[in-house]
C-alpha cells in the first residue's frame, strides 16, 4: 500500500454534485494543487443523472439571494450570505461558460436546453478533467485522522487503496437516512442534527381518490389537520396516495413534525383554495340561479377534472341525474365540505421517484458559511446535503450543492496558495 504525502494535496470525499463542484472550483483556482476526488461506489453524479426525470433541474430562476433563500426549510437564513457570493445567476453563468445553456420553465425550474441530465453530468466530468482533478472510484476513506501539525491522514481501501496525507479535506458525501451513518463525523468532533426524510409523497391506502390515479389539479391547498402545516400548488393522485409539488413541499416544511407523527395524519385537500366556505357558498348560490337545469355531476366546476368532480359529487350523495335546481341543502353542504376539505388518511410515506433528500446533518453553527470550513477542525470543509440544509423541490437542493461546493473549493485553494 503506497503512501501519498504532499502539503499541496487536498481531497474531496463524495462524487456527487457538491463534491464535483468543490473539486473543480479548488483545482481551477489553484492549478498547483493536487486535487483528489474520492467516491466509494463505481457511480459518479448518480443523483444528477436521475434528477428531474432524467432532465436535471439544475437551479431555479430567482432574482436575488434573499428570494432564493426563502425556499429552504432548513439553512435558508445561513445560506443568504453564501448566495451573495454564488447564487442562481452565478450557476447559470458557470454552465454557460462551459457551453451548457439553461432554460427556464413556467414554474421557475431551470433545465439544460437539451432536456438531458447527461449534459450536466458530462459538463462536470469534462471540467474536472480539464482542471486536473484526480478521480478515485470504488475507493473508501476507511479512516480519517486529523494531524497535530495540520492536515489529515487518510487510509483508503478498495480499488485505489493507499495511505494519503492531505492538507485540506472537503466532505461532500450527501445526506443519509440513518443516524449511525453520521457517526464518523461525530468522531471528527461535529454535532449532527438527527436525519429524517424530506421531500416525500403521502401513502393513503384508504384514499377516497383511489380510483383516480393519474388525475392532477394545478392548484390546491393541502393542510395537515391539527397542525400549522399547509402548502398550495399542483397535486397528483397516485396508485398509493397523493404526490405533486404541493405534497412534496409540504413534506419538506413539515419534515420533523411529520416524523414525530410517525407519518400518520389526516391531510385535508381544498380543491378551490381561492375560496372560503362563505365565498364558495355565495358562488354556488349564484351559479344555481343561472344554471338550475344543468345536472350537477356531468358539469364540472372550477376547472376540475371530470373524474375527480364525479367522485366528489358521488361522495356527497348526489345522483347522476340530479339537477342543480333539485339539489337539497344537505347534499350541497356535503359537496362544499368535499371541495374545501377532502380528508385523506395518511398512513406512511414513499420516496419521491428514485431521489431522497434528508433533513438533518452537520449543524450549521459549527461551519463558517463564507468558506464552509469547520469551526471545530481546521482544514476540514463541508458541502451539500451532508450539512443540515435542504430545499423544497424545484432545483434548490442542487443550488445549495453548487454554492457550498464552490465556496469550499475556493477557500481550500486560497488556504494553500
Amino acid at each position: 500500500m503506497q503512501t501519498l504525502s504532499d502539503s499541496n494535496t487536498v481531497a474531496v470525499l463524495g462524487g456527487g454534485a457538491a463534491g464535483f463542484f468543490g473539486a473543480i472550483a479548488c483545482a481551477e483556482a489553484n492549478p498547483r494543487l493536487m486535487v483528489y476526488l474520492i467516491e466509494k461506489t463505481g457511480k459518479l453524479l448518480s443523483k444528477v443523472r436521475i434528477s428531474g426525470g432524467g432532465r436535471c433541474n439544475v437551479t431555479h430562476a430567482c432574482e436575488s439571494p434573499t428570494q432564493l433563500a426563502q425556499h429552504y426549510p432548513r439553512g435558508g437564513k445561513q445560506l443568504k450570505e453564501a448566495f451573495r457570493e454564488f447564487d442562481a445567476r452565478a450557476t447559470i453563468a458557470w454552465f454557460e461558460q462551459r457551453s451548457v445553456a439553461l432554460k427556464t420553465e413556467s414554474d421557475g425550474r431551470m433545465f439544460p436546453t437539451t432536456d438531458s441530465s447527461e449534459t450536466i453530468a458530462q459538463c462536470l466530468l469534462d471540467a474536472a478533467q480539464r482542471a486536473g482533478v484526480r478521480i478515485l472510484q470504488q475507493t473508501n476513506a476507511e479512516e480519517i485522522a486529523p494531524q497535530s501539525g495540520g492536515g489529515f491522514h487518510l487510509r483508503l481501501t478498495g480499488a485505489q487503496a493507499q495511505e494519503m496525507q492531505v492538507a485540506r479535506l472537503l466532505i461532500a458525501t450527501g445526506g443519509a437516512p440513518k443516524s449511525e451513518s453520521y457517526q464518523w463525523l461525530r468522531q471528527l468532533g461535529h454535532t449532527v442534527a438527527e436525519p429524517v426524510p424530506s421531500l416525500f409523497t403521502f401513502n393513503v391506502p384508504e384514499s377516497p381518490l383511489r380510483e383516480l390515479p393519474g388525475v392532477s389539479v394545478p392548484n390546491v391547498r393541502v393542510r395537515v389537520a391539527g397542525e400549522k402545516l399547509e402548502y398550495e400548488g399542483p397535486i397528483l393522485v397516485t396508485h398509493w396516495g397523493v404526490s405533486g409539488p404541493a405534497v412534496l413541499k409540504l413534506s419538506a416544511w413539515g419534515a420533523r413534525r411529520l416524523h414525530e407523527l410517525n407519518y400518520e395524519s389526516t391531510a385535508l385537500v381544498s380543491w378551490v383554495p381561492a375560496h372560503t366556505e362563505e365565498t364558495l357558498r355565495q358562488w354556488l348560490h349564484t351559479f344555481r340561479d343561472q344554471n338550475g337545469r344543468k345536472t350537477v355531476e356531468s358539469n364540472p366546476l372550477f376547472g376540475l377534472p371530470q373524474r375527480l368532480w364525479r367522485t366528489l359529487t358521488d361522495q356527497a350523495g348526489i345522483s347522476a341525474e340530479m339537477r342543480w335546481s333539485e339539489l337539497p341543502a344537505k347534499l350541497q353542504n356535503r359537496l362544499i365540505e368535499s371541495l374545501l376539505r377532502t380528508p385523506l388518511p395518511v398512513r406512511g410515506k414513499t420516496t419521491y421517484k428514485e431521489e431522497f433528500v434528508t433533513c438533518g446533518g452537520i449543524v450549521l453553527g459549527e461551519v463558517n458559511m463564507h468558506t464552509m470550513e469547520s469551526r471545530r477542525v481546521p482544514g476540514l470543509y463541508f458541502a451539500g446535503e451532508v450539512l443540515d440544509i435542504d430545499g423544497i423541490t424545484g432545483g434548490f437542493n442542487f443550488q445549495a450543492a453548487w454554492t457550498t461546493g464552490y465556496l469550499a473549493g475556493r477557500a481550500m485553494a486560497a488556504s494553500n496558495s
